[in-house]
């Protein structure tokens, strides 16, 4: 018995093959081999066209069955985790009208700002709990005001894991959990936002009917069947965005458990039960996967764009040619903390929440050609984003979130010691790492709602941790000098209202 879990990623799909009664991933496979393309059409914005995803997925899919041998028949459910804010435009045939605006997109930025002060903050907080901002219903708006002719083809729109859903069983719906990550939910009515909605002109007929993040959200359409290879009549079980979906991967449900995550982006997300709000929309709050209105579990999720972005461009740039991540971390772990001064703010990736929105570019500042080598570089953009990662952690325990110990993946960044290390250091909490990731999750969750587990510690018991990260005070005076020298940096880039506004807690 199996369930299939997929990862829609801005960068890949990935998918994955669990075996129900072990716990144990059966297969793994990821499309395609190098990322996929971002389109750029100006400066701020991020697009990707919806095939590429669904194309990718397909070929993951038939990847896992070659490798495992497992018949379609075994395959009892199926989950989806997605990147997150996106937004996909579906017309009368149900084919997308333009490419999807991605989450690292910021073209709605000033329409979510005129939005926050024409409703009011205390209603946008009190009902949304976050700025209009430069999520989904505000790129919807943006699409309206700048492409009308597109806009009125417009007759369903989705986020990427609905749009998933709907290649996969035919039907159109959406969860509140999502609608929620796309400021398209309102929290004190527990329905759909109207209020944003009909000040934006927007037609609530556009968004799909509801369905649940646990349970059966359709089934397999022959003709999705024909595609992957899998059995028509297969229920899609689970659906969650990505970072909701890494702390469920992780096992992280109940509040005061903190999940993160370094990949493309980072992100460090926090489960809380208390309704609560950052008036200057640098940490989100969303519904968490097991959200509901009598049982408010809220995830509050802090992110930071270019984390992996930045990693992969210094493998391209300032690597030698074949030099993978595990040597890179090595080459960087040979220069000292502080990186002998050399200063980088990894903000290259669009507009950042957690700057107010602003789109600062990244920099390196303090470079000396006498002093500094690859290793210095290559170290500085990785305590650079540890670095950026504890301004944010600072700014959620101003909101009342105890972050004492950090569950992530064993992937990615975290598969840096010196980033593992910086982080720890400097946030004071142990980082407990676990051999799963967000296309298992997925899968756990398919099984979850498919009823194959029965409950939470049934669907962890078989999780795996594989290391545990402590702060080491023999280096917390060096990594307390260097995380300063980087604050000094980033309050030179924003100018001292700027970072005033940034930083205020």
């Amino acid at each position: 018995m199996y369930t299939i879990g997929y990862d829609i990623g801005s960068s890949s799909v990935k998918a994955c093959l669990l075996q129900v009664e072990t716990g144990r991933v059966a297969a793994s496979a990821f499309s395609p081999a190098v990322e996929m393309p971002i389109l750029s059409p100006a400066p701020g914005r991020a697009e990707q066209h919806p095939q590429e995803w669904w194309c990718n997925l397909r070929e993951a899919t038939r990847r896992i069955l070659a490798q495992s041998g497992v018949q379609p028949s075994e395959v009892r459910a199926v989950g989806i985790s997605y990147q997150m804010h996106g937004l996909v435009c579906l017309d009368e045939a149900g084919l997308p009208v333009r490419p999807a605006i991605i989450w690292c997109d910021s073209r709605a930025v000033e329409t979510g700002r005129r939005a926050f002060a024409a409703i009011g903050e205390e209603v946008c907080l009190a009902r949304s709990l976050n700025s209009p901002g430069n999520f989904t219903a505000s790129k919807l708006k943006w699409v309206q005001d700048n492409e009308p002719a597109l806009y009125e083809r417009i007759r369903t729109v989705m986020l990427p894991g609905d749009y998933i859903a709907y290649r996969l069983t035919g039907e159109a719906h959406t969860t509140a959990a999502g609608l929620s990550e796309g400021m398209l939910w309102d929290f004190r009515e527990n329905a759909l936002a109207r209020y944003l909605l009909d000040y934006y002109g927007i037609d609530p007929a556009l968004i799909p009917s509801l369905c649940p993040t646990f349970g059966e959200q359709g089934r397999l359409s022959p003709a999705a069947s024909g595609e992957l290879g899998l059995q028509a009549g297969t229920p899609v079980s689970y659906r969650a965005g990505d970072q909701p979906n890494n702390a469920f991967s992780l096992g992280v449900l109940r509040p005061g458990e903190i999940a993160s995550t370094a990949g493309t982006s980072g992100v460090v997300y926090g489960v809380s039960s208390a309704v609560c709000s950052d008036r200057k929309g640098r940490i989100g709050t969303f519904a968490h996967v097991n959200y509901s209105p009598s049982d408010p579990h809220l995830g509050l999720l802090l992110c930071i764009n270019g984390t992996g972005c930045l990693n992969a461009f210094m493998r391209r740039y300032a690597a030698p040619e074949g030099m993978g991540y595990a040597a890179m971390n090595d080459c960087a772990a040979a220069a000292p903390i502080g990186s002998r001064g050399l200063v980088v703010l990894p903000f290259g990736n669009g507009a950042e929440r957690m700057l107010c929105d602003r789109d600062l570019g990244c920099s390196f500042s303090g470079l000396r050609f006498a002093v500094h080598d690859r290793s210095c570089l290559l170290r500085a953009a990785q305590e650079g984003i540890a670095f950026a990662f504890c301004q944010g952690i600072g700014l959620m325990r101003g909101m009342g979130m105890e972050v004492k110990c950090l569950h992530a993946g064993h992937a990615n960044l975290f598969l840096s010691p010196l980033f593992c290390e910086a982080l720890s250091n400097l946030s004071g909490a142990d980082i407990e790492l676990y051999d799963t990731d967000g296309s298992a999750g997925a899968a756990r969750g398919a099984a979850r709602g498919a009823g194959l587990y029965t409950s939470d510690g049934e669907a962890f018991a078989s999780l795996q941790q594989k290391q545990v990260v402590h702060p080491e005070p023999q280096k917390a005076r060096a990594y307390a000098e260097a995380y300063a020298a980087w604050g000094e940096a980033l309050k030179q880039a924003l100018g001292a209202e700027g970072y005033a506004e940034v930083t205020e807690v």
